[in-house]
């Protein structure tokens, strides 16, 4: 009754249940979306791999860390469950923020509420594909619950050390569902390591060591795993290799990594001049700018156009914005740290403003004014033919039925309940690696599927259709289906 009583008086706990909800409705035509996003539908091919028993990488390809493709697989690579979790892990997550900015800004409620505000807002809409259950969606929960823990101060040294420990942890955990959290887990040991007041060593023997130590063992164990399952080499592939060539295709400017290199360069100036003024700035500026830096170079990080990267900003672009408001004497100073970036940012990306197309299109079809042909088409003009392929996969197979998509849309497989025949289970996989489309042969020889689905606007066919006849085309899509 006490803690009631005492709830019923909070107005940090009544602004809370505002902001869930406000974020919850913001949310909730996520849950509804058709299967169209080619990203998600990898991840649910993937996940159905993994459910039929075939070992990551080495049996179902993605070059992500390992726990999204695992949470796919857990939850049968179910869109509106996931979807649905996401929305979980978003309420979460704004708890966790608007307990960040009250450590940041001293208790100081409304620059904490408005900065909260902000986040719900950028996280829960398709601006930047919040909608999404992307790799993002999730990593934002441990990276803010880490930097719940790491702000909290008046902590004696023994539970300073745990805490610095879980935080650690937390941002592994962040690691392990996309590696570009790396950058979150350096932005935090840099303010940590900046920002102490005592000794080198007593520094890393408190603070660095018991962070960096949680950080690592999550990986340990998983490095461990999959050297016991002898899959080693397929992921530290997907980790390692496979990124460092995603991230050189784009990156080029005189050298290969050029571009790279000279952000890389930025952002240690940045640093170097936070180092240089630490003692002139408060602790909050320090780390809401070290983080924003950090962030900033992980969007532009591969030099890639997709609006989900900036899911990684969303935190510190909030807690700018409070800081800004903040400010007294600097205030038109800090004014000019996030108005750069954004230019890039608008430059660079294109996010999603049509928030009222979005919501009207939720709104019409849940009403019965718009038909499901319509609804579908908003989001991709394809969709209605995926779910017709679907149908027509699902009407002439049996259960015991294989079949091939070549294609970027895979999520057809999870829309028909079929599993696919190869790890690579987009087209853009086989033609990336060198062993891919020899691979995808082979498939089709051993397993010889009943139909093959060849999409439009991808590269021809790789493999011999000898024995397999036109069977229909739907909207450009051939299916062709074994006559013996």
């Amino acid at each position: 009754m006490n803690l009631i009583k005492s709830l019923e008086k909070s107005r940090s706990f009544w602004f809370l249940v505002f902001a869930s909800f406000l974020f919850f409705l913001l949310r909730l035509p996520s849950l509804f979306e058709p299967y169209w996003y080619s990203d998600e539908g990898i991840y649910q091919a993937v996940g159905m791999l993994l459910r039929a028993g075939h070992p990551l990488y080495s049996g179902g390809w993605e070059n992500k860390t390992p726990l999204l493709l695992y949470l796919y697989a857990f939850f049968n690579s179910n869109q509106y469950v996931i979807r649905g979790v996401s929305l979980l892990f978003g309420v979460i997550s704004v708890w966790f923020f608007y307990y960040v900015a009250k450590h940041l800004f001293g208790g100081v409620g409304k620059i904490a509420a408005f900065s909260t505000l902000i986040f719900v807002f950028l996280f829960a809409t398709p601006i930047v594909e919040g909608n999404i259950a992307n790799a993002e969606n999730f990593m934002l929960l441990p990276i803010l619950a880490g930097a719940y823990l790491l702000t909290t101060h008046h902590l004696s040294q023994t539970k300073q050390k745990k805490m610095l420990f879980v935080s650690g942890v937390l941002l592994s955990l962040a690691f392990l569902t996309k590696i570009v959290a790396v950058f979150d887990f350096a932005a935090f040991g840099f303010y940590l390591l900046i920002t102490s007041e005592k000794q080198m060593q007593q520094t890393l023997k408190l603070k660095i060591y018991p962070y960096l130590l949680g950080f690592i063992i999550p990986f340990l164990i998983t490095f461990f795993y999959f050297l016991v399952t002898r899959n080693i080499k397929d992921f530290l592939d997907a980790l390692i290799l496979q990124n460092v060539g995603y991230v050189t295709q784009n990156n080029v400017l005189l050298i290969p990594q050029g571009l790279l290199f000279l952000k890389l360069l930025i952002l240690l100036c940045v640093l170097f001049f936070i180092y240089i003024k630490r003692t002139n700035l408060s602790k909050t500026s320090i780390f809401i700018t070290i983080w924003f830096a950090f962030a900033l170079f992980d969007a532009f990080f591969s030099q890639r156009p997709y609006d989900h990267y900036l899911l990684m900003v969303i935190s510190s672009f909030s807690l700018m914005i409070g800081l800004i408001i903040s400010q007294k004497k600097w205030k038109y100073p800090v004014l000019f740290l996030p108005i750069v970036p954004l230019i890039f940012i608008l430059h660079s990306f294109n996010p999603n403003w049509n928030l009222y197309g979005y919501y009207k299109n939720s709104i019409m079809y849940s009403l019965g004014k718009e038909n499901a042909s319509t609804f579908q088409s908003f989001f991709d003009p394809n969709v209605p033919r995926d779910y017709e392929l679907a149908n027509y996969i699902k009407t002439n197979t049996s259960p015991n039925d294989s079949i091939y998509i070549w294609g970027n849309n895979p999520q057809i497989y999870k829309l028909s309940g079929k599993t696919p025949i190869t790890r690579y289970v987009a087209a853009y996989h086989s033609t990336y690696f060198p062993t891919g489309i020899e691979e995808t042969r082979m498939a089709i020889e051993n397993k010889k599927p009943k139909l093959i689905i060849v999409i439009p606007n991808t590269p021809p066919f790789p493999a011999s259709l000898v024995n397999y006849q036109e069977k229909i085309n739907i909207s450009g899509a051939i299916i062709y289906e074994k006559f013996y």
